[in-house]
């Protein structure tokens, strides 16, 4: 009898384990559904601390679902003291696998218009608007395509543009490409129309005494993104145009 009263307490507790087994089971499905559904990234921000602090966060970061497909958080890199900041969209396939920005084809040939313009790579800051890479797979084979993030991505991970503004605190800002420029200046903007140009940071992107509505030199230039430029039937012309555009980012630094 008490063989059978054993048996049977064993076989409740086994039963009552594996219970707890599935529900928890579905509590980490439901969860993983839910994660990044917030669309905002300001909780995984550190209250305090600089770049690096801020770079640790961004590992972490859930703030929108793009984090479940990437690889990693791609987050800026360069001088913490730059006076000049250059802002991609989101980080491109060699990009996600490196951790690092502009590392590719697009950000070889923007370090090279850099040069012809004057630009001093090693004192500028590299970053995109988004942090992780957004990408839908080749129907044949395993290659990534890039695949543009929507409003809703761009908003959620503005709390890290915002924070790498304060903290490198740049006279200028190179918008590449109208994601860039959008997340830097607004829906209303276009990059064929703003292009080449000297346009205020907003005053909310300008740490300190730049805050203020007359305050300071933060400017944004917006040219095109390289990438764009290696996608062009006239490759000539629009690197000459990138060229062009960062001379004036260049003659800004002056």
């Amino acid at each position: 009898m008490r063989d059978g009263r054993t048996g049977f307490l064993r076989s409740a507790a086994a039963c009552a384990a594996g219970e707890r087994s599935r529900a928890m089971t579905a509590k980490t499905e439901r969860d993983a559904e839910k994660a990044g559904q917030d669309y905002d990234a300001t909780p995984y921000l550190p209250r305090r601390g600089g770049l690096p602090a801020h770079r640790r966060a961004a590992a972490d970061c859930q703030g929108c679902p793009l984090f479940l497909d990437a690889s990693g958080t791609v987050f800026g890199s360069g001088s913490a003291s730059a006076r000049l900041m250059l802002v991609g969209e989101q980080p491109g396939d060699q990009e996600d696998r490196a951790g690092e920005p502009f590392v590719g084809p697009a950000g070889h040939l923007l370090r090279k218009a850099m040069r012809e313009a004057g630009l001093d790579e090693r004192q500028a800051y590299f970053t995109n608007a988004v942090k992780h890479f957004k990408f839908t797979l080749a129907e044949r084979g395993k290659r990534r395509i890039h695949k543009p993030p929507s409003l809703r991505e761009l908003t959620a991970c503005r709390p890290w543009l915002t924070a790498e503004l304060h903290l490198v605190d740049p006279d200028v800002v190179v918008a590449l490409g109208a994601t860039a420029g959008k997340a830097l200046l607004g829906q209303s903007f276009r990059v064929t129309k703003d292009r080449g140009t000297l346009i205020p940071l907003p005053a909310g992107d300008r740490p300190g005494p730049r805050s203020a509505a007359d305050g300071g030199n933060g400017l944004v230039v917006a040219t095109l993104h390289p990438a764009a430029i290696l996608r062009s039937t006239e490759r000539e012309t629009a690197y000459a145009g990138l060229v062009s555009d960062l001379g004036v980012a260049a003659e800004a630094l002056r």
